[in-house]
């Protein structure tokens, strides 16, 4: 038997086992929403579907609630798709495998997907649930929201009845999250010459592994290592005293994750080799003193016996790329001047791919203000084109202002405080919510967004702790009922 069974609340977690035995990767959600609408069925709701796959469930209100005004709960049914490099897994077709560690749950070696298979599995239950007081829910199950909002986007002025809604996509218990960051994507193309590799020189592959990652809105701010910069700048402080040509540079996979690994393929002077591995290992030294308060696994590895390399960079683009990519800018960049400890401005140095003719960087930039979105789109075009790229700005998403007049909030804060005895923290989050789009789509939505204690999502080490999930379904339940009221 899975352990989530026997946990509580059982018929969350019941509901969560389900869930993460499906494939879910973003764009490939197809399976998941097929769960989801034979749920609705073997329930007798009433649901629909929408042309990209976002899907809605309608249940009454309980006894004496009927004509209560309708509350929407909305959660997205994509997972960010993670795994260590020596785990076997196929996300396509394997169950997420999970253990216990104390009061936390996690998976074997990838992301756990309760972001946001709790929210998801909350739904559900009170969908089921034959014990909650609540008035008209709408249960908004949308897709592909960690790699651009699609579903969010493409939702119709029809869709919705409601204008009352719960987003549980936040990962902090005891949290009121009332706003959010915008965001967009830069691409950065740069057209490179290859020239054939020296005959006589050695291949190596140079890997930087063991990096936490993460999310790169949630986590930007603990400034964990970027394996895509610290390989360049890796590569500088080699090429001081080594000669090596760049056959390959290759790092991270998502827009919206921290790279957790990077490498590249180059060719070595045979006379260089001893110093190269010498000078490689006492920078790694170097690296992990600097990094291990944050970083405690990070490594370099050195892999020698490999094919050789045909083509290499000619010497001009090698030392673009290394400038360019060592220019970028990466983490926060500017602070809240409004919200205490809240970052206004980022950038995640995503991705890094080599072909045959250029060099591919992807970037996903966060921001509360769009003067300030817009300003940083300027700062990575400027860069772009000192190094001759072309830039491209895409996938731009609203942010949500905070709205501390909203009588949801109030009934929240109510409700939490009766609960708990103390106060819930009212903040802003710098990731991305469906909540600002939703919010632009279906004028006059007052709405918050709640959740349990997840922590590290977007990376294998995810970990949802078990007592926040109990006590956010109470908050779930008593915030419904107050609302019926």
């Amino acid at each position: 038997m899975s352990i989530l069974l026997e946990l509580q609340p059982e018929l969350l977690w019941k509901h969560f086992d389900d869930v993460r035995k499906i494939p879910r990767c973003s764009k490939h959600e197809e399976k998941i929403r097929e769960h989801v609408v034979n749920f609705a069925k073997s329930h007798n709701l009433e649901y629909k579907e929408d042309k990209i796959g976002n899907i809605v469930i309608k249940k009454p209100g309980s006894a004496g609630k009927e004509n209560a005004p309708v509350t929407i709960l909305q959660g997205h049914l994509d997972i960010v798709c993670e795994k260590d490099t020596n785990t076997v897994h196929d996300f396509d077709k394997d169950p997420i495998e999970v253990e216990r560690d104390g009061d936390y749950i996690t998976a074997k070696g990838t992301s756990l997907g309760a972001d946001n298979g709790i929210g998801v599995a909350a739904a559900l239950a009170a969908l089921e649930s034959t014990d909650l007081v609540h008035g008209p829910l709408e249960c908004l199950f949308t897709v592909d929201e960690e790699t651009g909002l699609t579903g969010a986007f493409q939702l119709q002025p029809d869709f919705l009845e409601g204008r009352c809604m719960l987003n549980m996509d936040s990962e902090e218990e005891g949290s009121i999250y009332v706003g959010c960051a915008g965001g967009s994507e830069t691409t950065l193309t740069l057209p490179v010459t290859f020239v054939p590799a020296p005959k006589d020189a050695l291949p190596m592959k140079v890997s930087l592994s063991g990096l936490r990652g993460g999310h790169s809105g949630v986590d930007i701010h603990e400034q964990r290592g970027n394996a895509i910069k610290i390989l360049i700048r890796t590569l500088h402080a080699m090429a001081e005293n080594n000669k090596y040509y760049i056959g390959e540079i290759t790092g991270g996979s998502k827009r919206n994750a921290i790279p957790r690994e990077a490498y590249a393929m180059l060719m070595i002077d045979q006379s260089d080799k001893g110093s190269f591995i010498d000078d490689i290992k006492n920078y790694e030294k170097a690296l992990q003193d600097e990094y291990r308060p944050m970083e405690k696994d990070f490594h370099i590895v050195l892999e020698e016996d490999i094919d050789k390399i045909a083509n290499v960079l000619d010497d001009s683009h090698s030392r673009t790329v290394l400038h360019l990519i060592d220019g970028l800018p990466d983490g926060v960049l500017a602070m809240s001047y409004s919200i205490p400890d809240l970052v206004e401005t980022s950038t995640n140095l995503a991705t890094v791919k080599t072909t045959e003719k250029e060099i591919v960087i992807g970037m996903l930039s966060r921001g509360s203000m769009d003067s300030s979105m817009k300003a940083t789109e300027q700062h990575l075009a400027s860069i772009g084109a000192l190094a001759g790229t072309k830039v491209e700005h895409s996938n731009f998403y609203p942010g949500w202002k905070a709205n501390l007049d909203s009588k949801v909030l109030k009934y929240a804060q109510e409700t939490y405080k009766e609960l708990f005895g103390k106060d819930a923290e009212v903040k802003a989050i710098h990731a991305g919510l469906e909540t600002g789009i939703i919010g632009v789509k279906f004028p006059g939505m007052d709405m918050i967004s709640i959740g349990p204690q997840i922590e590290n999502p977007h990376s294998p080490e995810e970990r949802v702790q078990i007592p926040s999930v109990e006590n956010f379904w109470k908050f779930v339940n008593a915030l419904l009922t107050r609302l019926a009221s």
